[in-house]
């Protein structure tokens, strides 16, 4: 990293970059209810403090010199499975996290992209940031259903954009996304979660090992600022940081970033744009190995552990997976992380990463207030360019439903769980209901679970009634019927043979 770069990181916070020796410093600043200017200073293996003028060495131990990269694999990960795991929650999170912001994907046609998603998820376009708008970067479109939101953005050539001073999104790079399409196709490039302070948790995440992708950058209006900062999740997918003055809650075009305008069409439609999505609920990566990618999550967010699955548990004889998944303190933002087990044949985790071309993000799992309501609309569009389903189970999975989940849904909801080949879990809180799509794209990688959760109301955020995050599960007692049915799936195509 250049003197340059950590001017960068830390302009806004006014510190001077100082020098001990013959190293350049990475300085932060500790904590803001701190008195005076107290900042740390990480040079090689030594750790200094220092306050004003006065430089004090501190004794830093191998224990947690978690930012020394390079050594995550050697640090192995005991999954001890769903069964053995005591869920707690010690609050150790280094990031004040308060939400799922958004997610963008990155594309070689955004608009394209941008209106296949709209149409078969009901989410309106709301915003735009293209040449319509004097960007002559990158062209982006921001959708939105309740507090969802996913951004598409797609590059202009590099030789036609005037100034890059033009982009709406400061961290957007031609040559990165130019890579990143090249490599996975349609694919999300950002996990982008609101925290109270982008800049400093992106100098706390460095501190504690993280992978620097792109520094805080500070821009928007002197009443509204908007700070972004990127750290690298895994591979070139990257956990954006955003913070704004004024956090933005209504989903209003003008307040997502600067130069968004809001997008007007005059063109209507006989279909409901509505479907009831409400929220993202969580996401799941994939990778090829779990332990060092759960070490290198948790060191540097502090993120739980809130649920665990073995390919024991959840896998068939064909293949499986083991799984980790990591919550934020509020556990409003939650990453699930698998690694592939072959069988007699190739885990689909593998198969994922052999034709993304390395780690990345498996599925998006979309929060419905009326699932029965979204899947009968999302299935209204499916052969008129939505997205389509995996095959439903059998009818003995319906028949031993009751007998596994109880009575916590009538008669007529199991009905319409066979009818839209709906899986239904549940754990000692409450019941999960899902569905996942098949792959949404030309490679059998991304794919869509929509989800209802029942049985463990908090207190409403506004007009409607919210469940606790993870009540019911992530659907273990589902993962081996889902496998079965990739695994059909996989058989109509040249995968896996």
């Amino acid at each position: 990293m250049s003197y340059v770069d950590l001017h960068m990181i830390l302009q806004s916070y006014k510190i001077i970059i100082n020098h001990l020796g013959a190293y350049t410093c990475f300085i932060i600043l500790l904590n803001k209810f701190y008195e005076g200017k107290i900042t740390l200073c990480i040079c090689e293996t030594t750790l200094y403090k220092i306050t004003n003028s006065v430089i004090t060495k501190l004794p830093i131990t191998q224990k947690n010199n978690t930012w020394a990269m390079g050594k995550e694999h050697e640090l192995p990960h005991d999954n001890v499975g769903y069964k053995n795991l005591i869920q707690t929650n010690p609050m150790p999170g280094k990031l004040s996290v308060r939400r799922f912001h958004h997610v963008e994907f990155w594309c070689h046609d955004a608009t394209n992209a941008a209106h296949r998603f709209s149409w078969a998820l009901g989410m309106p376009i709301i915003a735009k940031s293209d040449l319509s708008t004097g960007n002559t970067t990158h062209a982006s479109y921001l959708l939105s259903s309740g507090q969802l939101l996913f951004l598409f953005t797609a590059p202009y050539p590099a030789a036609t954009s005037a100034t890059a001073t033009s982009a709406s999104i400061p961290t957007f790079s031609h040559a990165a996304c130019r890579a990143f399409t090249a490599s996975h196709g349609l694919a999300v490039r950002s996990i982008a979660i609101e925290v109270e302070d982008a800049a400093f948790a992106y100098s706390i995440s460095l501190l504690h090992g993280a992978k620097p992708s792109s520094p805080p950058v500070t821009f928007g209006e002197p009443d509204n600022t908007v700070v972004v900062a990127e750290i690298q999740l895994y591979n070139d997918v990257v956990l954006r940081y955003i913070t704004y003055t004024k956090p933005n809650i209504t989903n209003i075009p003008s307040t997502f970033l600067p130069g968004f305008q809001p997008f007007k069409t005059n063109t209507t439609s006989h279909y409901h744009q509505n479907l009831g999505i409400r929220g993202l609920d969580h996401v799941a990566v994939n990778v090829p190995k779990l332990a060092p990618a759960v070490h290198y999550l948790k060191s540097f967010t502090g993120f739980h552990e809130f649920a665990e699955f073995t390919a024991n548990e959840v896998g068939t004889t064909e293949s499986g997976l083991n799984s980790v998944i990591l919550a934020s303190n509020n556990e409003a933002v939650i990453l699930g992380i698998n690694e592939p087990v072959n069988g007699s044949k190739r885990s689909q985790i593998q198969t994922f990463l052999d034709y993304n071309d390395g780690p990345g993000v498996q599925h998006l799992a979309l929060e419905s207030e009326d699932i029965f309501w979204t899947l009968r609309e999302m299935k209204r569009r499916s052969g008129a360019g939505g997205f389509e389903f995996m095959p439903p189970p059998p009818p003995s999975y319906y028949r031993r439903l009751e007998k596994r989940v109880g009575d916590v849904l009538t008669g007529e909801q199991m009905k319409e769980c066979e009818e839209l080949g709906v899986l239904v879990d549940r754990d000692h809180e409450g019941t999960l209901l899902q569905v996942f799509t098949k792959p949404v794209g030309d490679r059998p990688t991304i794919f869509i679970e929509v989800i209802q959760r029942i049985g463990c109301m908090l207190a409403h955020d506004s007009v409607k009634v919210r469940q606790k995050p993870g009540c019911g599960g992530f659907g273990k007692g589902n993962i081996a019927e889902l496998f079965k049915s990739v695994e059909e799936y996989e058989k109509t195509h040249v995968i896996n043979n």
